[in-house]
């Protein structure tokens, strides 16, 4: 069984990178208290899924402390070779990562939690592999991912015409390579179809006004640009792509309120025991 996406949408160049580190500092506090809501803590062997550039699992890293570690497993080499930069220059001493898929990992013993943030999206079976991850994780141990709800975003940025069309044209974008934009209300179904008992879930979404916030979407249509152009996603709505970050600043300040930063669903189970 094969995780390879069939297209991943957001590509691995320097420039997403860069984005992905920028995202995950926003992220940090949500996905934290989530893995510690699930029970993630010191001492923890635990499996990351899809590590890319490494934050989740250097997070993770942190919650298990040194006696506990932490195995990354990610498919592109250029993201393996920045995760493993950044954990050195972190001087985290309990993270390793593997190049391979995950019907591929060699473990030395079970894992207490299988964890990931947005990948189940790019995967064209997630309940397949959400099956074989249970599988590596023990008895009394935990399955936790995290992933994105476009729907949830188009319902909190809709007094937004622009924001909402560019919202619009990456949730299109996201659909026409094969990746589902709304993972994070289906983990529900498909953790249940993979043989575990119904997680637990909730829906975070950080608001703010700041232009960090205001220019995330633009950030994510830069890296789904080669996407869009190769399935013809139209950008009509959103008009010259030039001035696109400034005017999207200007919008949320003459609006007075806030936009919605990544729409976050959180589900974990426990596995049952023996």
């Amino acid at each position: 069984m094969s995780i390879r996406p069939a297209e991943y949408a957001l590509g691995s160049t320097d420039a997403e990178h860069s984005r992905l580190i920028r995202q995950a500092l926003r992220l940090a506090p949500v996905t934290e208290r989530l893995l510690r809501e699930a029970g993630i803590g010191p001492g923890q062997r635990i499996l990351d899924l899809g590590s890319g550039v490494g934050d989740v699992a250097m997070l993770a890293a942190r919650l298990v402390s040194p006696s506990g570690e932490v195995v990354g497993i990610e498919r592109d080499s250029r993201s393996i070779a920045r995760a493993r930069t950044r954990i050195a220059d972190a001087k985290l001493l309990n993270v390793s990562f593997t190049e391979c898929d995950v019907s591929q990992v060699q473990s030395a013993g079970p894992f207490d939690a299988a964890i990931g943030r947005f990948i189940l999206q790019f995967i064209p079976d997630p309940v397949a592999v959400l099956r074989c991850l249970s599988q590596l994780v023990r008895p009394g141990g935990v399955v936790v991912f995290q992933e994105v709800s476009y729907a949830a975003l188009l319902a909190l940025c809709a007094h937004l015409p622009l924001w909402s069309a560019c919202v619009s044209a990456a949730r299109e974008t996201i659909q026409r390579v094969g990746a589902n934009p709304e993972m994070g209300v289906a983990l529900h179904r498909n953790f249940q179809d993979a043989g575990l008992p119904a997680p637990l879930m909730r829906l975070e979404v950080l608001l703010a006004a700041d232009p960090d916030f205001t220019l995330w979407i633009y950030d994510l249509l830069c890296s789904l640009t080669p996407q869009i152009q190769k399935h013809s996603v139209s950008l009509e709505a959103i008009g010259d792509f030039e001035t696109l970050s400034a005017r999207l600043q200007t919008e949320a300040a003459e609006s007075k309120s806030v936009v919605p930063y990544v729409a976050l669903v959180g589900a974990w189970s426990r596995k049952p025991g023996p």
